[in-house]
């Protein structure tokens, strides 16, 4: 009887090992699915910002326009790395975790059994013991007594052995599983934040490399305003209204050729202003061109590599 329960003290720390993995494991899992799904609500955020990022670059002028775009890329290419990130994660650490609660109740199932077969031994022995107190002449029910408490600590022995192996294998197991899991979480996580790190260096040099004079030339030209083509006419002094006017002939003349020379006048400067907004709208285009070729996102760069290499 000694020998099948002097060994409670190492039952009751298979049962906390037990008790421990169910509590602190099922934990991990509730927040590490957690911390998945808010990466997940956190990479549908970040896809719209960039949808607001394209739709703003469209009313802005080449520099802030380029600039904007190529973040608005290499944005959306982090998210697509995020995305990666939220499936490795519900693989290779939400889901191992949640498989857990089966493999503890198992072990549950393991420890209960053993509780009954060492319950039964126990009232085995105790039977055996008071009839042996009561009645020590009757042989025949002492040693049917005997067999039956003899039975039952064979089992309670055998089940004790299982139990130990058991709850050793589990223990192994766990311990496994907790170190392939978190190394698989921080592996899952460097590789997203090497690439995410990678992709948002080019994109800083990218912004950091924005010439914001040519967009501020381009918007004050726009709003500059230009001073409106007047007509020369010459006021004629007070004096000239005591003179005596001249023949009618020639001031018919002079009326002539002063309006004459108006309308050139007038002419001249308003082809003179479309010159100058048709240069204005073609330097516009060639530093758009230019901003666009000098600088690219890191997703077009990515691109571009991947397809050279098919």
């Amino acid at each position: 009887m000694n020998t099948i329960f002097s060994r409670d003290r190492q039952i009751k720390s298979m049962e906390l090992t037990v008790s421990h993995a169910e509590k602190y494991l099922g934990q991990f899992c509730s927040l590490l699915a957690s911390y998945t799904r808010k990466t997940a609500k956190l990479r549908d955020q970040a896809d719209m910002l960039v949808r607001q990022l394209n739709d703003f670059s469209n009313t802005e002028d080449p520099e802030l326009r380029t600039c904007l775009k190529n973040l608005a890329e290499d944005l959306a290419m982090v998210q697509d790395y995020r995305q990666a990130e939220v499936e490795r994660l519900e693989t290779k650490v939400v889901t191992p975790l949640k498989s857990y609660g089966d493999i503890v109740e198992n072990k549950r199932a393991d420890l209960k059994r053993f509780n009954a077969d060492r319950d039964r031994a126990l009232k085995e022995l105790q039977k055996l013991e008071k009839l042996q107190q009561k009645n020590p002449s009757n042989r025949q029910r002492i040693c049917q007594a005997e067999v039956n408490a003899q039975k039952a600590t064979n089992d309670a022995h055998r089940s004790t052995r299982q139990l130990e192996e058991t709850i050793s294998d589990f223990q192994r197991q766990k311990l496994e599983d907790i170190k392939r899991i978190f190394t698989d979480f921080i592996t899952v996580e460097m590789v997203f934040h090497a690439k995410a790190l990678e992709v948002y260096t080019h994109t800083f040099q990218n912004l950091d490399s924005m010439d914001i004079d040519k967009d501020l030339e381009l918007f004050t030209g726009r709003i500059r305003v230009s001073d409106s083509p007047l007509d020369n006419q010459t006021l004629l002094p007070s004096s000239m209204a005591h003179q005596p006017s001249p023949t009618l002939g020639s001031s018919l003349k002079h009326t002539a050729e002063s309006a004459k020379k108006s309308r050139s006048s007038i002419l001249q400067r308003q082809r003179v202003v479309e010159e100058e907004e048709e240069e204005d709208e073609e330097e516009e285009y060639e530093s758009e061109i230019e901003a666009q070729q000098s600088r690219q996102s890191y997703a077009s760069q990515y691109t571009q590599i991947l397809r050279q290499k098919n």
